[in-house]
């Protein structure tokens, strides 16, 4: 006689399969909110060493990352502050020696900022051990993983400019 456990008698339910573990909204959640944390208490580290706010770590980061120069305007939209809390970040970032502000074009009222060689040595004295621990991350998965990987945290991060961009 078969029984309910018995998995040739077990009815399925229609619908969609479930995820695989760890795959499911919740799961990819819990995880970028841990490494969301981590690499926050990261910045909160690195700005306390520099005596800088968090704020302007973030501004490091989008000066670094910029396609092309960034700009004071083009930082506040980024970062979402007022001209003036933009202004008092990179007057603390320009005090402590992280950026250089640079007049290049015709126009004098142009500026373009520039991550300082000198403290991007630090940045990276400093974040060495996040790097080391990226890439012994990444040595566990093939090109393959690590190609959905990428195209799933800009997929994130384009969804996410989205609602930044829309104001929610």
């Amino acid at each position: 006689m078969a029984t309910a456990d018995d998995p040739d008698q077990r009815t399925t339910t229609a619908g969609p399969p479930a995820d695989p573990p760890g795959t499911d909204l919740q799961s990819l959640a819990v995880q970028l909110r841990r490494m969301n944390g981590e690499i926050n208490r990261l910045v909160h580290g690195f700005a306390g060493e520099h005596g800088l706010h968090a704020t302007d770590v973030q501004a490091l980061a989008a000066i670094l990352d910029a396609e092309g120069p960034m700009t004071p305007g083009r930082l506040r939209t980024h970062l979402g502050l007022t001209s003036g809390a933009v202004t008092a970040c990179l007057d603390r970032l320009e005090g402590a020696g992280h950026i250089r502000r640079v007049r290049e074009s015709s126009d004098r009222r142009v500026v373009h900022l520039y991550y300082a060689s000198d403290a991007k040595v630090a940045a990276r004295g400093y974040f060495r051990p996040l790097a080391r621990a990226a890439e012994q991350a990444r040595a566990r998965f093939t090109d393959e993983e690590l190609a959905v990987a990428a195209r799933f945290l800009a997929a994130m991060n384009e969804e996410m400019s989205t609602l930044r961009s829309t104001g929610t």
